[in-house]
């Protein structure tokens, strides 16, 4: 008898062996099959690897640049930026974006502000803290120039990203950086 239980353990083992390798090759085609739908599903990441994101709208659908670049020039269109931050893209009169984005946050105490078209100001109703249409102070109590972020078209899409280099309005290293 002691012989005989002896032999049904390997077979045992080579039973739960084969139970393995099924269950393994049928996860395998499974999760073949199954990838594609996944990745269809679900949408590619947006940020690039520099923490640029795509500009979005106010409901976080993106905003095709030829939409932006429709404008009249001069104008002034506010989106959803770098983390989430209101910033003003503006069209030159050649038809195409100014090269930065200024982020809508007073350096003061933080408030959002309109563009004032007919002042060519950005004014902040908190404080009255003015700004040229660059975001250089024009009067306080803000006591530094509006935050700026690098605007890049790619394909039909505008990609804003951090600025970290010389502020060019001021030629000094960035003070949010």
């Amino acid at each position: 008898m002691e012989e005989r239980l002896s032999l049904e353990s390997p077979s045992m083992s080579r039973r739960q062996l084969l139970n393995f390798l099924t269950g393994a090759a049928i996860a395998a085609t499974a999760g073949a099959a199954l990838y594609p739908v996944g990745k269809y599903f679900v949408p590619p990441s947006e940020v690039g690897e520099d923490g640029s994101i795509f500009a979005k709208d106010i409901n976080g659908n993106l905003i095709p640049a030829s939409q932006i670049l429709a404008e009249p020039p001069e104008t002034r269109a506010l989106v959803a930026g770098l983390a989430g931050e209101p910033t003003y893209l503006t069209v030159r009169k050649d038809g195409t974006l100014h090269p930065w984005g200024i982020v809508d946050n007073c350096t003061h105490l933080g408030c959002t502000f309109p563009w004032n078209e007919n002042d060519a100001q950005f004014q902040c109703p908190c404080h009255g803290s003015r700004y040229d249409p660059e975001g250089r102070v024009v009067r306080g109590p803000a006591p530094l120039p509006l935050r700026l972020a690098y605007i890049n078209i790619e394909g039909d899409y505008i990609r804003i990203s951090p600025w970290t280099e010389t502020d060019p309005r001021t030629g000094k290293q960035p003070w949010w950086v």
